[in-house]
């Protein structure tokens, strides 16, 4: 497809952009459907409403009809298993090896059934995130986010988390009151930077070129080197590798665990 094909195409996407409501009834995905980061494709469309009754008759009796749990199952839409898995592996894995799973309909589903069920469970999770209501207000009371434990937030920071390895607590030192509670959960998951991101593009030839990345996407790569200059490519013909920044915190999104993260703004809260 020609660069001009690629961008006529996307702007006719763009006209089917539609919000939905999560609900059970026959789901038809959108063909510009926005999916979780982890995520490489968006859900099958066929693949989705074959998964709707086999979910429901299978799993809706625990975890609910649209996912979102029950006293006997957990809240898929908001499972990190569910929304760290690449490839709908670790979810099938869960379905047919799970001790909980073992008397139930669910084991006895056919590999590509479970296929099914991980497209209708990423759909609803994807339709879930599009009809949010937002984030939350700034004035958010701190006491309904204090649930974790500081004291097991200061290990994981100098631990587990490796947090210490670029981060000091007199550098962070104030910045509880720096911050209102909301914003300083937002900035520890998700930090902001004003560093750019560097990249090295090699060439066929063996030449490399190093400055900062501006473009890069399925057709061009360009970079700005030291001396001010903008150098550009087709991207299938060179090699690239970037530098991230944010690198250290975008390696702890798929191992943070429902406990670290609160134990982590606990810690982080005492910091005023």
């Amino acid at each position: 497809m020609t660069r001009l094909g690629a961008a006529a195409l996307c702007g006719c996407l763009a006209v089917f952009l539609t919000p939905a409501l999560v609900n059970t009834q026959e789901r038809e995905v959108a063909p510009n459907a926005r999916w979780w980061w982890a995520w490489t494709t968006v859900p099958d469309p066929a693949g989705v409403k074959r998964g709707q009754p086999l979910f429901i008759a299978s799993c809706g009796s625990c975890h609910a009809a649209n996912a979102t749990g029950t006293p006997k199952g957990s809240n898929l839409i908001r499972s990190t298993v569910v929304r760290h898995d690449k490839d709908g592996s670790a979810i099938a894995s869960v379905i047919k090896s799970g001790a909980p799973h073992a008397t139930t309909l669910a084991a006895r589903l056919t590999p590509e059934q479970v296929t099914d069920i991980v497209s209708f469970i990423r759909d609803l999770v994807q339709t879930y995130d599009k009809s949010s209501s937002g984030p939350m207000p700034a004035d958010y009371p701190v006491r309904l986010l204090l649930t974790g434990n500081a004291e097991a937030g200061r290990a994981w920071f100098n631990g587990a988390g490796k947090c210490s390895t670029c981060h000091s607590v007199t550098g962070l030192k104030g910045i509880a009151g720096k911050y209102s509670a909301i914003e300083l959960q937002t900035r520890f998951m998700m930090p902001r930077t004003t560093k750019p991101r560097m990249a090295t593009v090699t060439l066929a030839s063996g030449q490399s070129v190093t400055g900062e990345l501006l473009v890069q996407n399925t057709y061009d790569v360009s970079v700005r080197t030291a001396d001010g200059k903008t150098q550009s490519w087709a991207a299938d013909e060179v090699k690239i590798d970037v530098t991230e920044p944010l690198q250290g915190h975008l390696d702890l999104l798929p191992k943070y665990t429902d406990a670290d993260m609160h134990n982590m703004f606990a810690y982080l809260w005492t910091l005023k």
